[in-house]
């Protein structure tokens, strides 16, 4: 691919605020006496491994358990250091975008990382199916970075911004840099090909 782009989530620092890529695919962010937790359910055990490095780069604590339904969650342990990001991303008890997001290479990362897939030569970045609402905000988001989706699959379970070109696939893929170094990660990668 030739070298990096200097916003690429590979030299960006870690930062408690990226894991709001993880809130703008299906992760939630609780609140209690003891701090925030963030959580994500995904499809796959390399998606839950990859988030664990990722957030582990911070300081966090986190884990790996099982949902009910057998499938791998990521999740931190409470802390107040992610109180304010819990505040951001809502409004009353619903998870809402905040106004003006930018997503960081390392939040943009997290979220390719929770729920990014190919679909032929595109690539659909996952939405959270319980948070509609979010989804016009999320795909001005990525708009700032030079990156313009379309909304696709709305009316289903599997929401999702799909992005297409040439131009924007190098430009996603600048910013989340290099797939995980884990098995099953690189087929679900973004890449350029076929232009």
């Amino acid at each position: 691919m030739g070298q990096l782009s200097f916003f690429s989530a590979q030299i960006d620092q870690p930062a408690y605020d990226d894991l709001a890529g993880l809130l703008a695919t299906n992760g939630q962010a609780v609140r209690s006496d003891a701090g925030t937790r963030v959580s994500v359910v995904v499809a796959e055990k390399w998606r839950a491994t990859a988030i664990v490095e990722e957030i582990g780069a911070t300081g966090l604590a986190v884990e790996i358990v099982t949902s009910d339904e057998g499938n791998p969650i990521a999740r931190t342990g409470y802390s107040h250091q992610l109180d304010e990001l819990h505040r951001r991303w809502s409004a009353g008890a619903v998870k809402a975008v905040p106004a003006g997001w930018v997503p960081s290479p390392r939040a943009l990362r997290l979220w390719t990382i929770a729920g990014g897939d190919r679909e032929g030569e595109r690539y659909l970045l996952a939405l959270d199916a319980h948070a509609h609402d979010m989804h016009p905000m999320l795909a001005t988001s990525l708009m700032r970075v030079g990156v313009a989706p379309t909304l696709v699959g709305t009316r289903g379970q599997s929401p999702a911004l799909r992005v297409a070109g040439k131009r924007r696939l190098t430009h996603l893929l600048e910013y989340v840099g290099e797939p995980p170094a884990l098995p099953g990660a690189a087929e679900h990668w973004p890449i350029v090909t076929g232009f």
